[in-house]
């Protein structure tokens, strides 16, 4: 029940956010989003994750959304620049990326922050060797560690801490 209630609470103050207004329409419909979120997501989070044993790990999300905004602000400036460049400097590939992530949520918010970035797409994960093929628009290096490093340490490193 706990779980429901602080999901209906994010759902509904995600939808005045996004509403932008305090009207009684826009909060009664909120209040039925929410109500619908709530139940309609309560069974994926009723596996106790790792994120509800620590404030810490609270505090590390919270470090972890403006580093995924910068990095996504970066890979865009460098996305318009390489189809801007008269000579589209761009050597597509598909390389291998080691993680050392375990659990389901943290190789998932991981793949997902890489697709998330232009210029990278998470193509495969192979959890049992630990390992993620992404395509790289631009591949600077074929090497398992140097790839890993470019594209995905700084937020395995920060997943590890808030779902592991």
């Amino acid at each position: 029940m706990k779980t429901k209630v602080i999901l209906f609470i994010v759902a509904f103050f995600t939808w005045v956010l996004l509403t932008w207004s305090l009207d009684l329409e826009h909060l009664i419909i909120g209040v039925f989003i929410g109500v619908f979120v709530s139940f309609a997501t309560s069974d994926i989070f009723q596996k106790r994750t790792a994120i509800s044993k620590g404030v810490s790990r609270y505090l590390w999300f919270f470090y972890y959304i403006p580093l995924l905004v910068w990095e996504c602000i970066k890979a865009n400036i460098d996305g318009a620049y390489r189809v801007i460049h008269p000579d589209l400097p761009i050597k597509p590939g598909i390389v291998k990326v080691k993680t050392s992530l375990k659990s389901d949520t943290a190789l998932t918010f991981l793949a997902n922050t890489l697709t998330l970035k232009p210029g990278t797409m998470t193509v495969d994960i192979d959890k049992e060797n630990g390992f993620l093929y992404i395509h790289w628009v631009n591949v600077k290096s074929q090497d398992i560690e140097a790839a890993s490093e470019m594209i995905a340490r700084k937020f395995e490193r920060i997943l590890k801490r808030i779902f592991e």
